[in-house]
């Protein structure tokens, strides 16, 4: 996909974010994260609560902006509403600090100690960046104008 198509997409997305937020927030929910397909046809949104997330949380979010949608002109085929499941993104600093010591997959802009990816516990989340511990017990700084991508990685070792 060429360069205008990714503008495009990030075009379409930053002017439809704050309309979606505008909703989420006023029915009680977090718009976690937002997804488009490269022509828009395709809109998957991530909410979340203070309260797992059900199907009749979701159902009704997913009616609201389809009227949103409707009343706005906005042109979609399907709209999938849902929770963030296990591996959920991490975008904002409080994400980081509500599952501080939870283990989080992150991808950096740029390099750092000559790498892109880490994969460790969140140890500690301040205003210049978040700290992993390492699997391999080292602890990294990544600042928040370097993060590009973060998500928890899910636990499924059974609890004693």
């Amino acid at each position: 996909m060429g360069g205008f198509a990714h503008f495009f997409i990030w075009k379409a997305m930053s002017a439809l974010e704050p309309l979606i937020e505008r909703v989420t927030v006023g029915l009680g929910y977090e718009l976690l994260d937002l997804e488009m397909s490269p022509r828009g046809r395709l809109i998957r949104v991530f909410i979340d609560a203070a309260h797992p997330i059900t199907l009749d949380d979701c159902e009704r979010v997913s009616n609201q902006l389809q009227r949103l949608f409707e009343v706005e002109g906005i042109d979609y085929d399907r709209l999938e509403v849902s929770s963030p499941g296990l591996d959920r993104v991490l975008k904002k600093p409080d994400h980081f600090v509500r599952f501080c010591g939870e283990r989080a997959q992150v991808r950096t802009k740029e390099p750092i100690a000559g790498r892109r990816h880490f994969v460790g516990a969140i140890a500690a989340v301040d205003e210049g960046g978040v700290t992993l511990t390492l699997d391999e017990g080292v602890a990294v700084v990544i600042p928040w104008p370097l993060l590009e991508k973060a998500r928890l990685v899910p636990s499924f070792a059974a609890k004693r």
